[in-house]
């Protein structure tokens, strides 16, 4: 079985591909090998360019969370074109698979087309993967033709795996593995098997934490830890006079300590709770869509203030005192490198953490770090009543020094060397 973020939008359609109405185009085209990249002939590798399309199959939806995969892929359009393919939640009110597409606003480069299956075949493994191949090479034979011949193929979703890995004479395969997706709630069994395949396959496989990295780099050699990047200038905006905050969190009694992320089964919701309790005064303010979470706990200065847009996200920061990061400890979160530390860093505030793994190494030097929830509680209030200048000088550097345009060119000198490895050398009998 496939899966889809929980919560994603649904779309009930009867079309088999639509925009603005239906559009009817040929059947799928046929099947054509993929050459393994170890056997890459010369005069293919003289014929690549650096402007190759880009397919990519995520298990997150473009217009969701903004985050690693739309930072990536957002600075990538600009050399190349790119297919976003993102499958949803199933619909019961659907009789067939249904697909969408349309351009990505502010990005023409990149076309994002969205699949949804009826839920009653989608426990059928074998059916999803065979639909989800015709339905993508429908497009491609169809409004797609012509601009996305010979892609590279980028994976966020192991699961996509049967379905496209070596079905689409692709010139190579990327994965970027951003997450331990085994780990989280509800992830189907068949993941890992799935994945182990596409490390074994992937020509280069970008990890997104350094715990990840130390695990993936086993299974392929052509392995590089590239996490968390930061647009400035972006959540400078937080310590601009200009920046408003935003209404439903102004009138909050101070000071604020504030989360913006997805609220999920990695939060530590006890320690919430204690840090609500511990001063009637502080405001908790939690920014992000929940996912897979039944209900949260309610206080009267915990506030749940919902998705924001990812313009918003500098607004509400600069309404913190303090930024947070309460993650529990537990399977979801071994493996995690919150894009949100850089982040919070850029805007300049004081930034509490819990003990994730990844965090310590790579961010110990600026992020209070809190082993237990007592030590959480007073960091937050130390960093409330004398705020710590050097680090948060330290932060504003170290975010500088991290830029995601800097990383997506790091990205792409590996994937050209990848692309242009030469065909090795037959042994002589």
């Amino acid at each position: 079985m496939s899966y889809a973020p929980v919560g994603s939008e649904l779309i009930v359609t009867n079309d088999n591909f639509s925009r603005d109405q239906r559009s009817s185009f040929p059947k799928s085209i046929s099947k054509r090998s993929r050459r393994p990249s170890s056997e890459i002939i010369p005069s293919r590798i003289g014929s690549l360019n650096s402007n190759y399309p880009i397919l990519v199959h995520s298990h997150l939806c473009w217009d969701w969370v903004w985050q690693r995969p739309q930072q990536f892929l957002s600075r990538l359009s600009a050399r190349h074109k790119i297919l976003f393919v993102e499958t949803i939640a199933p619909d019961p009110q659907l009789s067939s698979p249904t697909a969408r597409f349309w351009a990505a606003e502010n990005f023409p480069n990149i076309t994002i087309l969205r699949l949804q299956f009826p839920l009653w075949r989608w426990p059928d493994g074998a059916y999803v993967d065979r639909e989800r191949r015709r339905l993508v090479k429908e497009f491609l034979a169809g409004p797609g033709a012509g601009q996305f011949d010979e892609p590279l193929q980028w994976f966020y979703d192991p699961m996509a795996v049967p379905a496209f890995l070596g079905q689409m004479d692709e010139i190579g395969t990327v994965y970027d593995c951003m997450d331990e997706l085994s780990k989280f709630r509800g992830a189907p069994p068949q993941i890992k098997t799935r994945e182990r395949r596409l490390l074994a396959e992937a020509d280069v496989v970008f990890a997104g934490g350094r715990k990840l990295w130390q695990s993936k780099k086993l299974l392929n050699e052509n392995c590089h830890f590239y996490g968390c990047g930061v647009d400035v200038t972006h959540f400078a905006k937080a310590r601009h006079a200009g920046t408003k905050i935003p209404h439903d969190v102004a009138s909050l009694r101070k000071p604020t300590l504030g989360y913006f992320g997805v609220v999920d089964e990695r939060m530590d919701y006890d320690l919430l709770v204690k840090l609500a309790e511990a001063n009637s005064d502080w405001s908790i303010v939690m920014v992000g869509p929940m996912t897979k979470v039944d209900r949260v706990p309610q206080r009267p200065n915990l506030h749940w203030v919902g998705q924001k847009n990812y313009t918003e996200l500098p607004a509400y920061c600069k309404a913190f005192d303090v930024c947070m990061m309460p993650f529990a400890l537990n399977e979801s979160t071994e493996f995690i490198n919150p894009t949100k530390a850089l982040e919070y860093m850029a805007t300049g505030k004081p930034i509490v953490s819990s003990a994730i793994a990844d965090v310590v190494t790579n961010f110990g030097a600026v992020v209070k770090i809190a082993r237990t929830h007592d030590d959480f509680i007073l960091l937050c209030r130390e960093a409330v009543e004398k705020p710590d200048a050097r680090a948060s000088a330290a932060g504003l550097k170290q975010a500088a020094d991290n830029s995601w345009t800097s990383i997506v060119a790091q990205l792409e000198k590996h994937i050209a060397a990848a692309l242009q490895q030469e065909q090795p050398t037959e042994a002589i009998a």
